[in-house]
């Protein structure tokens, strides 16, 4: 009765909850190695940005792991903090001990389990039954220790949807609290998601007592797509890293998938609650302790998105930013605000504007012959730094002298 009052609490709030997982699956990218302390800062602002919960390591890993889930867990307080766990005794044994102490309503386990035809055939080696019956079995003995407990169907998108319906049934009656839809390798369009999602939803009744989660890969660049297809359809939970950080292609962008929900509550009625303004800083601190470097296009991260070298779109955003940005800056926490790159493409408004933030003001048919220079110059990128763009200003104003 108490998962039942849970579930029907989220789903009457409107809310769609985050659940972050960059210190688990993103630290599973290759080249990624975060320190505890990397972990600790991080786990602490995503608690101030407002996720609801962060899949914080896997304790059966290794002794490291067990202890930096412990510590991670001692500085995130608000959070409900999740161990990854096989569907095995061992690990759950690891989650419970590395969680000792913590009340019990923020603490959890995520057990998975493999349930495609591959891997029951290729790397199980077991047979429909025997699969359910595995679930059964590790997930009341996790129950019997966790009141949160996540059961995730490995590979669920190539899984025939009968089968993976009858592990979800089997699992939420065994006390799971959630069933997670992996799209483990990626391969979901928005369409096939939303196929998947309704017959779930139809042939899981069970679901009336545990929450949705689905959590997407990026091999075909639609994680973020196929999350907002997901909510559309009644997800409870979103499953994502910061900045998309994963293994490949990477996982769906948790501020992506944010920002679209708030953009566009109208249509799907519903938003994650986070504090939007937050995410610039996460994302550089992620940035900085994973040593990935972040795309100049990234949507909401990346150093481009709020500039502009095209002389049209930089008149229209020196008389209202709105006209060439689908957001402010300030929205997503990004301080440093629009920026009029200085180049070949650039109109003589933005030019002047630039040069008088730098002291020197010239009229419209100086700066068309500062644009004139500019374009002749090698490499006119080049006329974006400042004391470039001075001199050959200088230099027109003393051959018109």
């Amino acid at each position: 009765m108490a998962a039942k009052a849970m579930v029907q609490h989220v789903r009457r709030s409107g809310s769609v909850l985050v659940s972050d997982t960059t210190l688990r699956d993103g630290d599973q990218a290759p080249g990624v190695d975060f320190t505890p302390s990397d972990k600790v800062r991080i786990a602490k602002l995503l608690e101030q940005t407002g996720v609801h919960s962060i899949d914080a390591g896997f304790a059966a890993a290794s002794q490291d792991d067990a202890a930096a889930l412990a510590m991670i867990a001692q500085s995130v307080p608000n959070l409900v903090v999740m161990s990854l766990c096989r569907a095995v005794r061992g690990d759950i044994d690891a989650a419970d001990f590395a969680l000792a102490g913590r009340a019990l309503h923020r603490r959890g386990v995520g057990v998975f389990l493999a349930v495609s035809p591959a891997h029951r055939e290729f790397k199980l080696h077991k047979t429909p039954q025997e699969i359910l019956a595995i679930i059964d079995e590790a997930i009341s003995y996790a129950a019997e220790r966790f009141q949160i407990v996540a059961f995730a169907a490995e590979d669920a998108s190539r899984t025939e949807p009968e089968f993976l319906c009858e592990c979800y049934r089997t699992a939420i009656n065994a006390g799971a609290t959630t069933i997670a839809f992996p799209d483990t390798v990626g391969i979901l369009t928005p369409e096939k998601v939303r196929d998947f999602i309704r017959a779930i939803r139809d042939n899981v009744p069970e679901l009336d007592r545990a929450l949705l989660a689905v959590h997407f890969h990026n091999d075909l660049g639609l994680a973020v797509a196929n999350s907002l297809a997901a909510v559309s359809e009644g997800a409870d939970v979103i499953q994502c890293t910061v900045g998309g950080l994963g293994e490949r292609a990477g996982n769906a962008a948790m501020e992506e998938v944010a920002l679209a929900l708030r953009l566009h509550s109208s249509q799907y009625g519903r938003d994650t609650r986070l504090d939007l303004a937050r995410l610039s800083e996460l994302g550089r601190l992620v940035y900085e302790a994973s040593d990935f470097h972040c795309s100049l296009t990234k949507p909401v991260f990346g150093a481009n998105i709020f500039a502009s070298e095209a002389g049209v779109h930089q008149d229209g955003l020196l008389k209202q930013s709105e006209t060439y940005l689908p957001y402010p800056p300030e929205m997503v926490g990004h301080l440093e605000g629009v920026k009029l790159v200085i180049g070949k493409h650039s109109g003589k408004h933005a030019l002047m504007h630039r040069l008088e933030k730098l002291g020197m003001t010239v009229d419209s048919e100086m700066a068309e012959k500062v644009l004139d220079s500019i374009k002749q110059l090698p490499r006119p990128a080049n006329a974006d730094k400042d004391e470039i763009l001075l001199e050959l200003a200088k230099q027109c104003l003393m051959i018109q002298s």
